[in-house]
């Protein structure tokens, strides 16, 4: 019998705490896997709370209009729908007789009345009408009392993630909270810390494979290691392998230094890992089995995935651009050439074992790729086999990616031009180099110049209000709020823009402060997707990597993304009272302002410059800004 608790979650890097507005369901009630059961109501938003897992409602811990921290248990689900009604504990004795015979049954069955009637009969029937169910039933077995792990949901508008990295194997023990992967949405990477403690039983989703939010990923049980084999390989599929044995005969045509590490629970020839360490999803092996792909050939293609796995997308670019090359793949098993065709079909339940003879309507599904293949056949180019020892391939990694997609919509969307400015920042340079060392030691942080290019912002953007606006279709939504946006470079992979919230209000201390706090967990990961969003304008401060200057493009839906350039000394004509024109050494600067030209002419920029200019002149040694 397993409970869950369900917790208060965390809305927001800055919610501490939050209020139950109504329980959508009651006391007994069944509740499905995501499935609305509460709304609640923080300081940021108020907003509903989905189902960790499916079972019935058998304690509500925090009642409505009631106020706890984050992370306080508010209700307890029970897995085992199959129980009585009748009160928090209900009584379990009257079907105890009966239960041996079901359980080996409820682990591979979704949480539905038909198991109920299914199960008694005998258990190989009924695993054979549960088996055609979506292969998460199996996933779905934390029967043991386990607790199901799902993809998090890192903003209103983030509908899936990628498994970038699992932080923990199958039979780890992982603490509460403690960290337990890594994903990726087309927001932020995160942290995903875990959800209870116990151990890692299942890993449902593999690194690299993208999923929609609210979708398992792992089952975390209180089972050892030594307990997490047999759940893995869906031992259904045992009973059922007398009766595919002829489907399963032709399996050996393919490459049988394949075949000895078939072991390990899989019911095709494809390992999920090779002798050199390389990973194979269930959906790769499940498509190299059923176009005939050997092992050989899985191991030549150039795989896009996390650490260059091989995904479905690579599996599907090799078979269009080898063209006829899967005949000659059988061709070497001369004794059996015409078993070769049911090799097709017969794999395809490497992805669900239970189903075995699901895949056999799929045998036409050759002849589909057949006259797809030799048409797209020049596009072997991709393939690492087709480039020069000299060269090396690179994959995009996800946040490159993004940033490609990114910055090329934005190219495409506005109407780019930059105008530059120079500064003389002398009197900046000189009041960081006063008050660096006791701003330090008094607050705790680096006193950097990217607060003083913010501060300085704040009033050439209040008297052009344009630079602070989107472009919604024929629309111009001027914002009245001034959220600014930081480039922060993460090594060399590439950069987050973290918001800085109201910058308007803030004094330079407060904006030292904030954008040291952003720009250390941009780089740690613990960024809030929130946090990346909503800005109105940017600043990217590309002096502090070297650069004299840039033309930055513009992050959408914003119209206009300012970016100071390296302070250097150069021998300059200033104007002395008593002298005149003389040549001095100062600290100077170039700024360039890239805008959106639909909404922003040059004169308009040129007027913001020229205002941002005086405002950085103005600050000498000893103003009082810190």
């Amino acid at each position: 019998m397993a409970r869950v608790d369900v917790v208060m979650p965390k809305m927001g890097e800055s919610v501490m705490e939050g209020t139950v507005l109504e329980w959508k369901k009651a006391v007994g009630e069944t509740v499905e896997p995501d499935e609305t059961l509460l709304e609640i109501s923080t300081d940021k938003v108020d907003s509903e709370v989905p189902s960790p897992a499916g079972g019935r409602l058998v304690e509500i811990i925090v009642e409505e209009n009631d106020t706890v921290d984050v992370g306080t248990p508010i209700a307890v689900i029970e897995t085992d729908v199959n129980a009585p009604v009748g009160g928090d504990g209900a009584p379990e004795a009257p079907p105890a007789a009966d239960e041996p015979e079901a359980t080996a049954v409820q682990p591979i069955a979704p949480s539905e009345a038909p198991v109920e009637e299914a199960a008694p009969p005998t258990e190989p029937p009924a695993a054979e009408t549960v088996a055609p169910e979506p292969t998460p039933a199996s996933q779905d077995a934390p029967a043991g009392g386990g607790t199901e792990v799902v993809m998090p949901k890192m903003g209103e508008s983030v509908m899936e993630g990628t498994v970038l990295e699992w932080k923990k194997a199958v039979g780890d023990e992982v603490e509460l909270d403690e960290t337990l992967l890594e994903i990726s949405t087309d927001k932020v990477d995160s942290e995903v810390p875990s959800p209870a403690a116990g151990t890692l039983v299942q890993i449902l989703v593999e690194e690299g494979e993208t999923v929609d939010v609210g979708t398992p990923i792992a089952i975390i049980g209180s089972a050892v290691a030594g307990d997490v084999q047999p759940a893995a390989p869906a031992p259904t599929a045992q009973p059922e392998t007398p009766e595919a044995t002829e489907a399963d005969a032709p399996a050996p045509t393919l490459p049988v230094a394949a075949a000895p590490v078939g072991g390990d629970g899989e019911a095709g020839p494809i390992p999920r890992r090779d002798d050199d360490g390389n990973f194979y999803s269930p959906l790769v092996r499940s498509i190299a089995e059923t176009e005939g792909i050997s092992l050989a050939e899985l191991q030549s293609i150039q795989g896009s995935g996390s650490d260059g796995r091989v995904s479905k997308a690579d599996v599907m670019a090799y078979l269009d651009a080898r063209g006829a090359a899967p005949a000659s793949v059988p061709a070497p098993e001369a004794p059996a050439p015409t078993e070769a065709e049911p090799v097709a079909p017969t794999p395809v339940p490497v992805a669900q074992p239970e189903a075995r003879q699901a895949p056999v309507p799929a045998a036409p599904s050759p002849p589909a790729f057949a006259p797809i293949r030799p048409a797209p056949a020049p596009a072997a180019a991709p393939s690492s086999a087709s480039v020069g020892d000299d060269v090396e391939v690179i994959h995009m990694d996800r946040m490159r990616q993004l940033i490609a997609e990114h910055m090329t919509r934005s190219k495409a969307t506005s109407a780019h031009v930059t105008s530059f400015a120079e500064v003389d920042v002398t009197g900046l340079v000189q009041h960081r180099n006063a008050h660096k060392a006791a701003f330090q030691q008094r607050e705790g942080t680096k006193l950097t110049f990217t607060p003083y290019f913010l501060h300085a912002a704040i009033e050439p953007l209040r008297a052009h209000p344009m630079m602070n606006a989107s472009v919604e279709g024929t629309e111009i939504h001027v914002k009245k709020a001034f959220h600014i946006g930081i480039a922060v470079a993460i090594g060399t992979k590439g950069l987050l823009v973290p918001v800085v919230r109201n910058a308007g209000q803030q004094n330079l201390t407060g904006l030292a402060h904030t954008v040291a706090d952003l720009a250390e967990r941009a780089r740690s990961k613990k960024l809030q997707p929130d946090e990346l969003q909503g800005g109105t304008f940017t600043v990217t401060n590309v002096g502090s990597l070297g650069s004299l200057m840039g033309t930055p493009i513009i992050n959408q839906p914003q119209v206009a993304i300012l970016s100071p350039g390296a302070i250097v000394k150069r021998p300059v004509v200033v104007e002395d009272p008593a002298l005149g024109d003389i040549i001095a050494i100062r600290h100077m600067m170039y700024v360039s302002l890239s805008y959106d030209h639909r909404i922003i002419d040059g004169a308009m920029a040129a007027s913001f410059l020229a205002a941002y200019r005086r405002s950085l002149e103005a600050i000498a040694k000893d103003s009082q800004l810190v």
